[in-house]
């Protein structure tokens, strides 16, 4: 029997527990407004809290548990999601001042998507101002409730905590550079950047559209299952959508990983990575080979030009998306974002159809390595979660930036869906973490291989001590 608090099981078991009238959604969700409203001020995960309608919701949900309708493993489950998705119930502000109070519309799918499966929506989360690396200056920073000296991740800084600290069961996040893996890798969580086009961007504020994903961020492979099972799949509103076929991501969960072929770069994944991460994914590789994988040698395409072209094709693209606002409102943005959009303004042609021809000859490279394997192995990040004070000034070094986007990049350029989970702690008890990578349209394919390697160990089930 799982002798965690309940804010800190999964959705697997709390469905369960809703299922067999153990607990009641009403109860489950007044218990996690207790918990925000006395903690979170410490912590600062939430942008809007939505208390009213998300205890609507969680009555819908005993009703119809009490009729017998079931609409899945989400069904009166408390989540949040990040404040970029937009909702016509509560202001989207994407971290950005001159956002402040813009109500919408409609919903973005996603949130429909989730609502449709039964899902509770507690609020809204923080995030860094229009999905890049810092935060607005009026924004409260939340803070790693894991350790208050060590960074969160960004940009999905908010969803981070909030999943880590059990504020909420699991969120939406969104990554353009690794803004799900971060903050996954930096607070203990799986975190699943599906296939670009997988999952719809209708309604979802834009940093970089052709190389935004939305997706879940969780506590273990097997959540993130159950929430891309609702959110995935075409919609005619979002036109780089992908029109296939949705699998069961549920079904395959338990069927291991014997045969299955486990690409890794020894030089890409080892070179220049901190002794203690290198320790768990060597540790994470054998175990897989325990379980009955095949770990297959294999040699990454060349990357370093396309991470160093990173900065400069989201810059232009960014500069785009706020073309309405910048400059003509430019006192309203904060330092990090104003610098991108100038870099944007200020990037000739020429460099971003360098930028295209190099993203281009990787995507076709790695498809061709995806032939041969069934996925691949290699850290979130090359070093242990780094301290505040180590992440103050790193967008000032060119090779220290770089370092950091070097295993999460080249993943968004190329739209593999890639699954970020923990597999160690390092000397600071702080979790290290590793990515299973695969081809396009791959996520049952890695959700099944993170789910086996969770079966047999339990880094996914540290939890914060906050009182």
């Amino acid at each position: 029997m799982d002798t965690r608090p309940v804010h800190f099981r999964s959705i697997c078991e709390t469905s369960r527990a809703l299922r067999r009238g153990e607990i009641s959604a009403r109860v489950l969700t007044e218990a996690m407004f207790a918990r925000i409203k006395a903690l979170d001020p410490e912590y600062n995960s939430y942008a809007h809290l939505c208390e009213k309608r998300a205890l609507a919701q969680a009555d819908a949900a005993d009703a119809a548990f009490r009729s017998g309708r079931l609409l899945g493993p989400l069904q009166g489950v408390p989540i949040a999601i990040k404040d970029l998705c937009r909702t016509t119930y509560a202001p989207t502000t994407a971290g950005m001042a001159i956002n402040a109070g813009l109500m919408s519309d409609t919903n973005a799918t996603v949130v429909d998507r989730l609502e449709a499966a039964g899902a509770v929506i507690l609020g809204k989360l923080t995030m860094t101002e229009g999905a890049y690396t810092g935060h607005h200056p009026n924004v409260a920073v939340p803070r790693n409730p894991l350790s208050a000296e060590h960074w969160v991740g960004t940009s999905s800084s908010g969803s981070g905590v909030a999943t880590a600290a059990g504020f909420c069961f699991a969120c939406l996040g969104s990554d353009t550079g690794g803004s799900i893996r971060y903050p996954s890798a930096t607070c203990g969580l799986s975190g699943l950047k599906p296939t670009y086009g997988r999952v719809s961007r209708y309604g979802v504020f834009d940093l970089a559209p052709s190389l935004d994903h939305v997706g879940p961020m969780t506590r273990s492979a097997a959540d993130c299952a159950a929430m891309l099972q609702a959110i995935a799949g075409y919609d005619p509103q979002d036109l780089t959508s992908l029109d296939a076929p949705v699998p069961d991501y549920m079904s395959g969960l338990g069927r291991g990983v014997r045969d299955m072929r486990i690409g890794i770069d020894r030089a890409y994944a080892f070179d220049g990575v901190d002794a203690s991460v290198a320790q768990a994914l060597e540790n994470a590789v054998d175990q897989f080979e325990r379980l009955g994988a095949r770990v297959v040698e294999i040699t990454m395409p060349p990357y370093e030009e396309l991470v160093a072209a990173w900065v400069m094709m989201c810059a232009v693209e960014t500069a785009l998306v706020h073309h309405e606002t910048y400059p003509s409102r430019a006192s309203a943005y904060g330092p990090d974002l104003s610098n991108l959009i100038e870099h944007g303004l200020a990037t000739s042609g020429v460099e971003v159809a360098r930028g295209h021809i190099l993203r281009i000859e990787f995507s076709q490279a790695l498809e061709t390595l995806f032939g041969g394997i069934d996925c691949m192995l290699c850290p979130t990040m090359p070093s242990p979660t780094p301290t505040l004070v180590q992440m103050a000034d790193y967008g000032a070094d060119p090779d220290v930036l770089n370092a950091i986007l070097r295993y999460t990049v080249p993943f968004d350029f190329s739209g593999s869906p890639a699954l970020t989970l923990p597999n160690g702690i390092d000397a600071l008890d702080m979790p290290t973490s590793m990515q299973i990578i695969g081809p396009a349209l791959s996520e049952s394919v890695i959700l099944r291989a993170g789910a086996a390697y969770q079966d047999a160990t339990d880094w996914h089930c540290h939890h914060p001590d906050l009182g």
